[in-house]
Order: structure tokens, then C-alpha cells, then sequence
């Protein structure tokens, strides 16, 4: 597996790696096999069918790479991360992915495991400050983007929408907020967005739509920064009367941000209308195969990629490869100048789930 423009090689890869089995679950685990790399990842959290299906597929890759595994999770506390890492160095891994809730307050980390001279890929995330690896991740304002053009053209570029807001201390929060007020306030100027924040709790998110629901009970539009206000969401608007077919007029237009399988059978339903899909399996591919890659010694630069991404330089020093999240939708029609895929198609990693 190799990047076309975007790779220069430092070092030659390191061959013959047995694919022996590799395990990994909620606390520290790891399998056994002196002559291959021993990597560590971080789970962020095992609250969401979005991290549970990362979970799922990181051991999958391991085997698939011919790397040792171990595995934490640090349930949405740095802290926790933190005391990880600090684990994973005791253990000898040779690299280690996380992806960091905090993004701001992982700074320290990064600079310890950086003096151990212990490689670090974010997955999902990107840290403030501090230098990793790579960054994987998709682009987070396209998600916004995507968001505001599908309500904005469903909307006909009028009404009120409600975004409920991950968390604003993580880099997603912030990109997914500001692009898509930036998009409602360039393309679609009369449509009037109520964001609330909701640190990405689903019954903070559910109280916070009650209450503007009650408030502006002609509200006609609602962005779900993460699949986490699904439940909670659906909840309220069959409360409210509101949960009905597209082709009412009572409808309020929903998207979504993940892709998982409940969102895909929702949009089927029509009890959704789209969603943004966030590549858990891409996710977990990729963070272990940059970590291989920088225990080879490989370097890359800026540009395509052979997987249908674009590395950028977000910094000096910081590499961010921005994977494929394409905009979801029943009838794979173009929004706003964005098109998309059907909710049954079978390149979603939602629908491919065994």
C-alpha cells in the first residue's frame, strides 16, 4: 500500500511481517509476537454506535498491517489519556494513535511522547498545538458546509434551523459550527440558525431542541453535529407531531453527521433526510498504517493521495490526510452544488457492518 505524489521514503518499509491475530476491547490488551511492531491506540470513548464501530475495526487492521496491538480507552477524559499514554510508554509501544476530546489540553502529552521519540497519529481530531505525526481525519467545516447547503436548498432559503453543537473545546465542535454559520450567512441569508451547544450529550441535545421547538414551533430544519442527538432528536419531533413523511408540511428536514447504520435506515425511513458519513473503518485503516509508516521511517508531503484523500499541511510541521466523507441522501441528488450518495449504497461503511 503506497501514496502516490504525497509519499517520499526515508527508510525502506519493514517486510516480511507475519498477520497473526490482534485483539483489543475496553481495557489494556495486546497479542503476543516478538517480530512485529507493537503499536498502541487509544479509544476515545465506547458511548457512541460511531467510536464502537472504530473499536470494531482497529483490531481488524492490525491483523491486516501485521502489527501488535494494545488498546486503552480514556472515556472522554484527558486525564485518562493522559495516565494512558503514560502506560503505553511503560509497555514499549512504538507508536500510538488517539484521538483527543480535548484538543486543546493534549498539548502536554504530545510533547512527552515526542521527547520518547514515540510517533503519535490522530484520529478524528487535531490538536491545537503540539506536533503529531499525521492527522487523520476528514474535513470537518465540509461537514458544516454539506449541512447548511442541504437545509438551505430544502428550506428554499427561508425559515429558522436549529444546530445542535458538539463540543467546543475539540476542533470538530469549532469547524462544524463556523462553517456552517458562515455558509447560512453567505448563501442563505434569511434562514435564521439557533446553535446550541451540547458538548455532545444526547439529552443535553434533546432539551436544548425541546425548549427552541417550544419556543418557535416553526422552526423547519435541524443539524446534528454527531449521530449522538439521533435518539433524542427522532424523540422530540414524534413528541411534538413532527415526525412524519418528507412530503408533509408539517416535516422539519434533519441531517445528521456520521454515517452509522441507524442513520442510514432513518434517511430509508424518512425519518431523516441525510447525513454527513464519517469513515470509522477509514479511520482505524489509516491511523495504523501511518504508524507503520513512521516505525519505516517514511515521510510525506502535501497532496493526493492513492485512497481518494488530499493530505494538506495544517501547520508547519502538522500533516492532516482528509479522508472521503461524502453527503447522504435518499435520492442521491446534488444540494446546493453538493452531491450525494444513497442512503443504500453499499460503499457506506454503515452498510457494511457484519
Amino acid at each position: 500500500m503506497r501514496l502516490r505524489t504525497a509519499l517520499s521514503s526515508t527508510a525502506s518499509v519493514v517486510c516480511a511481517l507475519t498477520l497473526l491475530s490482534a485483539c483489543g476491547s475496553g481495557s489494556t490488551t495486546t497479542s503476543s509476537s516478538g517480530d512485529k511492531p507493537l503499536v498502541g491506540v487509544d479509544y476515545p470513548r465506547s458511548d457512541t454506535d460511531f467510536w464502537n464501530s472504530y473499536i470494531k475495526y482497529t483490531p481488524e487492521f492490525a491483523k491486516e498491517l501485521g502489527l501488535d496491538l494494545k488498546t486503552t480507552n480514556s472515556q472522554n477524559d484527558v486525564a485518562k489519556l493522559t495516565a494512558n499514554a503514560q502506560t503505553f510508554i511503560s509497555q514499549g509501544v512504538k507508536g500510538l494513535a488517539m484521538a483527543p476530546q480535548d484538543t486543546a489540553a493534549i498539548a502536554p502529552t504530545l510533547a512527552q511522547l515526542g521527547a520518547k521519540k514515540i510517533p503519535v497519529v490522530t484520529v478524528d481530531t487535531r490538536p491545537d498545538s503540539g506536533k503529531v505525526y499525521m492527522v487523520v481525519r476528514a474535513d470537518n467545516r465540509a461537514y458544516g458546509e454539506k449541512a447548511c447547503q442541504y437545509l438551505g436548498t430544502k428550506l428554499g432559503g427561508k425559515g429558522k434551523v436549529v444546530m445542535l453543537q458538539g463540543g467546543l473545546d475539540s476542533i470538530n465542535g469549532r469547524d462544524r459550527t463556523e462553517a456552517f454559520n458562515d455558509c447560512m450567512k453567505k448563501d442563505y441569508p434569511d434562514i435564521t440558525v439557533f446553535g446550541e451547544a451540547t458538548n455532545w450529550d444526547g439529552a443535553v441535545a434533546a432539551q436544548k431542541l425541546q425548549t427552541r421547538l417550544t419556543q418557535h414551533p416553526d422552526i423547519k430544519g435541524v443539524y446534528m453535529q454527531s449521530s449522538f442527538a439521533l435518539s433524542g432528536t427522532l424523540q422530540v419531533l414524534k413528541q411534538k407531531g413532527l415526525l412524519v413523511d418528507p412530503k408533509d408540511k408539517k416535516h422539519v428536514f434533519v441531517v445528521s453527521n456520521d454515517g452509522i447504520p441507524e442513520e442510514l435506515k432513518s434517511i430509508a425511513a424518512g425519518k431523516i433526510d441525510a447525513t454527513v458519513s464519517q469513515p470509522a473503518d477509514l479511520y482505524a485503516k489509516y491511523a495504523l498504517y501511518y504508524l507503520k509508516a513512521a516505525i519505516a521511517g517514511k515521510t510525506f508531503k502535501p497532496g493526493k493521495t492513492d485512497h481518494d484523500s488530499t493530505i494538506i499541511q495544517v501547520r508547519d510541521g502538522l500533516l492532516e490526510d482528509q479522508l472521503s466523507a461524502p453527503l447522504v441522501t435518499a435520492d442521491g441528488g446534488t444540494y446546493g452544488g453538493v452531491p450525494s450518495v444513497k442512503s443504500d449504497d453499499t460503499s457506506l461503511w454503515g452498510n457494511n457492518l457484519g
